[in-house]
């Protein structure tokens, strides 16, 4: 099964309260549809899309020399968003898994590691998902945007989660971990959408609606907070 990851935020608990970090998990339980549902959304907005890009605060996130190429949630006005959520939410293809680190709560040691604390929030994430279940157990691969990823810690988070989740009998199933640049990965792009959409939600009621109607439609499964 595989597990598109992207993220909202920063790991830093010296933010003030409520300026948390997002981790969004995407299952797509009909890849082929909602491939086509991202081509559809793409092109029937393509030039509003555009003139939301060019007048960011950081232009240039999706488009290049003019060319489209990739979605971002932060390049999004509100009323992009609302309609991004409608379009992709039409038929239940896909469910959403959030994790909400408290920033405030961190410790310095958990804080002082990033990487490592992305790691184990994600470990203990998963092992309730699966423990209690809302995922299956079964052999995972997790495609996470390979960006936000020092090049040393790569290949650590797969021998963790083996290791951690076999190890403690938490889960039977493999998982492995692979990272991609979010442009030539189309379910990184709709999690990155949707970890911007849940992280805006914390700053104004805007976006209650949208989140509501994803967990009426059976889409947004559950949110993880960290620490418990």
């Amino acid at each position: 099964m595989n597990i598109y990851i992207d993220e909202s935020g920063s790991i830093n608990n010296e933010l003030p309260e409520g300026r948390d970090f997002v981790i969004t998990l995407i299952k797509i339980n009909e890849k082929d549809k909602v491939w086509r549902i991202h081509k559809r959304f793409v092109s029937s907005n393509l030039d509003r899309l555009r003139q939301l890009d060019d007048n960011a605060r950081n232009p240039g996130k999706m488009f290049f020399n003019g060319d489209f190429k990739e979605l971002k949630g932060s390049q999004f006005d509100p009323a992009m968003k609302h309609k991004f959520v409608e379009y992709f939410s039409r038929n239940s293809l896909f469910e959403i898994y959030y994790i909400q680190i408290h920033n405030h709560k961190l410790k310095n040691r958990l804080c002082s590691n990033t990487a490592r604390a992305f790691n184990y929030t994600l470990k203990l994430a998963l092992d309730f998902f699966i423990s209690n279940g809302y995922l299956p157990d079964e052999d995972y691969v997790l495609q996470i945007d390979e960006r936000n990823e020092r090049t040393e810690t790569k290949h650590f988070l797969e021998t963790y989660l083996n290791t951690e989740l076999h190890m403690s009998n938490k889960a039977e199933g493999d998982f492995q971990v692979h990272y991609f640049d979010s442009c030539n990965n189309r379910g990184i792009q709709i999690a990155d959408v949707f970890s911007n959409l849940y992280y805006s939600s914390l700053f104004t009621d805007e976006y209650k609606q949208d989140l509501e109607n994803l967990r009426q439609k059976g889409i947004l499964k559950y949110v993880f907070q960290f620490p418990l």
